[in-house]
């Protein structure tokens, strides 16, 4: 399943495609909470990086947690306007799975990360398209 998000505007966009992982205990998904919002763990790949690997990679940056990455929920992308890169355009891909340990304290220092319930983070992510992404998930 795939779903865009956003009005394509007539500029140049920069293109960014990105991998997430979704874990998930009980009623609770984890989630990261920054100075700007909040937003599930993983980011853009870097290089020929796999989607896995980003995971690996952003969830030790972001939350300091060895991670275990089940299946594939959705993606999807969305068109706006980011306020250092310009016209922004996110392609991101979504999977569930879990956090196996914390190795070690998150390198990003202004994320901290939770675990919070479905109910109270539902439509309260940064972008829109991660809340339909978590949607998928909790509202089978």
């Amino acid at each position: 399943m795939h779903k865009v998000f956003g009005v394509k505007e007539d500029a140049e966009y920069f293109d960014r495609e990105g991998a997430y992982i979704i874990p998930v205990r009980g009623n609770k998904a984890g989630v990261v909470r920054t100075p700007k919002g909040y937003f599930l763990l993983g980011g853009g790949l870097e290089n020929d990086e796999s989607h896995i690997a980003c995971i690996e990679r952003e969830c030790m940056e972001e939350a300091g947690y060895a991670v275990s990455v089940s299946r594939k929920i959705c993606s999807a992308e969305t068109y706006c306007f980011h306020e250092t890169i310009g016209f922004f355009h996110p392609v991101q891909t979504y999977y569930i799975g879990e956090l196996l340990s914390k190795i070690s304290e998150p390198v990003e220092t202004d994320h901290v990360f939770e675990w919070i319930e479905y109910d109270k983070i539902n439509g309260k992510m940064y972008f829109e398209m991660q809340s339909w992404a978590l949607k998928k998930v909790f509202e089978k």
